[in-house]
């Protein structure tokens, strides 16, 4: 499932912008299909428009029926009535999204400890203090088995001893739901932390849901701003 607003915060319309060619979120839909690894991918909107590209383009998309306050709400509507064991939730401002960013948080779910796993994310080092600091970067923190213990815009943890040799995590928006836990986030009230921070996933740590994060060391690019634009499109044309 990939989630589209037509009215994102940072960056209106962003997925309808072209990209050499093709909106931004036709080319989200290509790169998933282009995986292999699910048995249907949809994109799931509140806008007529993004619906309407979508179609055009050969893909299936589902048109929300309520208003929503973030994606992961938008899919739990569309997957009520579907007969699915796993959804995956691929954010659809990245259009460079590829079977090796993917497959390992579908491999968890066949893992040891997948009985304790509600649902699994990704997460990747980083080094850049300007990154680190940038509260568009949500930072997770983990337990020793991997769990995530807390998300956050601000640097996370905060180093007080810099020689503890605490390596910073950036929390990549790719999920894989157990349909149960995304119905049951649905259902759940938003949590002061959620609502503070703006970060769903909060949501899912405060209700006590288990979230697995993988490591991953390949840095996808999302594209949150014009100028990430401008950088996808020079990556499309191979400049």
């Amino acid at each position: 499932m990939i989630p589209a607003r037509y009215a994102a915060s940072r960056f209106p319309g962003k997925m309808m912008k072209d990209l050499a060619g093709k909106p931004v979120i036709v080319r989200t839909y290509e790169s998933t299909i282009a995986t292999g690894l699910f048995d249907e991918v949809f994109v799931v909107t509140d806008s007529e428009v993004i619906y309407k590209a979508v179609e055009d383009a050969g893909g299936k998309a589902i048109m929300s029926i309520k208003e929503h306050e973030c994606g992961s709400d938008r899919i739990a509507e569309a997957v009520a009535s579907l007969d699915v064991d796993i959804v995956v939730n691929v954010q659809g401002d990245e259009p460079f999204t590829t079977r090796e960013d993917l497959a390992p948080v579908l491999d968890v779910f066949y893992g040891d400890d997948a009985d304790q796993i509600d649902l699994a994310s990704v997460m990747m080092p980083m080094t850049d203090v300007s990154e680190i600091e940038n509260p568009n970067n949500v930072k997770v923190i983990v337990d020793n088995a991997d769990f995530a213990l807390y998300f956050s815009r601000s640097p996370l943890p905060y180093v007080r001893d810099t020689t503890a040799g605490i390596t910073t995590y950036k929390h990549k928006g790719i999920y894989a739901f157990r349909k149960q836990a995304i119905l049951d986030f649905a259902s759940m009230n938003m949590t002061p932390l959620e609502k503070a921070e703006k970060i769903e996933c909060i949501r899912f740590l405060e209700y006590g849901k288990k979230i697995k994060m993988v490591r991953s060391s390949k840095l996808a690019i999302g594209i949150d701003t014009p100028e990430d634009l401008e950088e996808a499109i020079k990556i499309y044309k191979g400049l």
